[in-house]
């Protein structure tokens, strides 16, 4: 509640008040900046918070014995990944399993598991410094989840990787959430936060909105109208709509965009108009604004 941290007169993160459900995958979205990774750094207790209160589970933040209990539920996929370079990809996993206190038998089952749900049990003797970004990044992924950890903080955990790679990540969140695990996602891709995402949250410094992005669509941006024709709208057609007073009109080849509140009452006139001026409408559709839209207009403000 209220999370806030100061950095001498910064205020990176002001006034957070979010929640996060068990077996939830929560988004985190904002610009360069914004606070997102101060904030998973709170939350994982690598750094004190300047004011407010922030729990894991029931353990609180601000506590220094609670932060050792924190520590052993989550785990965290940082924006550096911090590997050992001198080690292979299974002893890099099995050290931070034995630092975690897994058992023999555990270490190794999880190692062969999540390097395989990751497409690098081939290559778990190679030494993790010859490996390439993407690779050394789904490495990390599998540390942070090493000790089976309750809830798994990830910061922009595909930035490095192709889009065939990208994809196994994705589906990989997606297994643990069916695992019943709870997943802290800070990500710039848009995309992503809308596949997978079953709650996002949007900051710049301060919280500017929360919800299923859906309902962030929704909240921050009406309907729109597409209306395509049959060929591209010329001048009389154009001059024609212009006199309808369209909120935000756009005509791109032959799509014309448009605001509307009421489509049933507001998209009428608009195709008369067009079919008197000679035009040909060819499909009509009513569409919601985007989470990109809305991400856009929230940071903006």
């Amino acid at each position: 509640m209220d999370l806030t941290k100061k950095f001498g007169t910064l205020t990176a993160v002001d006034n957070l008040t979010l929640h996060v459900n068990d077996g939830e995958i929560f988004g985190l979205l904002g610009p360069n900046g914004a606070g997102k990774t101060t904030t998973v750094r709170m939350l994982c207790c690598l750094i004190s918070k300047t004011s407010g209160s922030g729990k894991i589970g029931n353990y609180d933040i601000g506590n220094k014995e609670d932060s050792l209990k924190i520590r052993k539920i989550i785990g965290l996929v940082s924006d550096n990944v911090g590997l050992s370079e001198n080690l292979t990809a299974y002893d890099n996993l099995d050290f931070f399993a034995k630092i975690y206190d897994c058992p023999q038998t555990q270490r190794k089952q999880n190692i062969q598991r999540f390097l395989e749900m990751l497409g690098l049990w081939e290559k778990r003797n190679v030494l993790a410094g010859t490996f390439s970004k993407g690779m050394k990044q789904k490495l990390a992924i599998a540390r942070a989840l090493i000790h089976e950890p309750q809830v798994i903080f990830m910061d922009e955990p595909t930035a490095n990787l192709d889009p065939e790679a990208s994809k196994t990540v994705r589906d990989f969140i997606l297994q643990l959430k069916k695992e019943k695990k709870t997943i802290f996602l800070n990500t710039h891709n848009l995309d992503e936060a809308q596949r997978i995402c079953d709650k996002v949250a949007i900051m710049n410094t301060r919280l500017r909105a929360i919800g299923t992005p859906q309902e962030l669509e929704r909240s921050v941006s009406g309907r729109k109208t597409v209306i395509g024709l049959e060929q591209e709208a010329n001048d009389v057609v154009l001059r024609a709509l212009n006199k309808l007073a369209l909120k935000n009109l756009v005509s791109e080849g032959n799509t014309i965009t448009f605001d509307v509140e009421d489509p049933d009452k507001e998209n009428s006139p608009v195709v008369e108009a067009i079919v008197q001026a000679g035009g040909h409408v060819r499909s009509i559709n009513v569409v919601g604004s985007t989470l990109e839209d809305t991400y856009l207009k929230l940071v903006r403000k």
